[in-house]
């Protein structure tokens, strides 16, 4: 079992930036690749970033590359997603997921409000 606890979100003005962190708890998640999706209001949930176990690969989503950075730190079982440059169309709840290969993990997500 993983536990994933999201946080970070909050209510920005465009061109902002927001921090958003993600704490895995159960077991260590240094072995997994990482992933951060978002879905907004109305919409599906799209994927947003993801970072290899070791950190060295990253995937970006096309609407957020260029002002969004994943990275990771193991030793504190943590994954992070640093955005630049918000805009409202950034608007939406943020997850954290991660897959074991026996079981997909989710958070219960943080709310990122970017206000033009």
């Amino acid at each position: 079992q993983v536990q994933l606890v999201e946080s970070g979100g909050g209510l920005v003005q465009a061109g902002d930036s927001l921090r958003l962190s993600c704490v895995a708890s159960g077991r260590s998640i240094r072995t997994y690749t990482m992933a951060w999706f978002r879905q907004a209001p109305g919409k599906e949930r799209d994927f947003v970033a993801a970072i290899s176990w070791g950190g060295s690969t990253t995937y970006y989503a096309d609407s957020v590359k260029g002002r969004v950075t994943i990275s990771r730190d193991n030793a504190k079982n943590t994954v992070y997603l640093q955005m630049n440059s918000l805009k409202p169309e950034d608007t939406a709840v943020y997850y954290c997921r991660t897959n074991t290969g026996g079981a997909d993990y989710w958070g219960q997500g943080t709310q990122v409000t970017v206000a033009s």
